[in-house]
């Protein structure tokens, strides 16, 4: 009779969203070598700065942020000011002071 492992049929590990490249970076938000973004996601200096030092894995935190931003300000992402107060909250997320998560730091489950 053959185990169950011999019929798993589960796809080999894949690699995060964000990260077809394989590309290391050492995440500011993580403090460790992680997987970094494959393009700059955000225009500019900031962008730049993000995609040398923040993991796939941190912009995915990120993005859940800035949904709830741009719903507690009513934000519509493509006007400009929302643009300039996603940046500043960005860039704070990212690189502010106490941007780094603690250490051990495990993310919440999403039900």
């Amino acid at each position: 009779m053959p185990h169950m492992a011999d019929c798993d049929t589960t796809p080999a590990s894949q690699p995060p969203v964000g990260n077809k490249s394989g590309r290391m970076v050492n995440c500011v938000k993580f403090q460790k070598e992680l997987p970094g973004l494959d393009t700059l996601p955000w225009p500019g200096e900031l962008g730049q700065r993000i995609y040398e030092n923040v993991s796939a894995q941190a912009w995915k935190l990120w993005e859940e942020r800035m949904k709830m931003i741009l719903n507690e300000y009513r934000l519509m992402p493509w006007q400009k000011e929302a643009q300039e107060l996603i940046g500043k909250h960005m860039e704070d997320f990212f690189f502010g002071e106490g941007a780094a998560l603690p250490p051990g730091y495990v993310p919440q489950q999403t039900k």
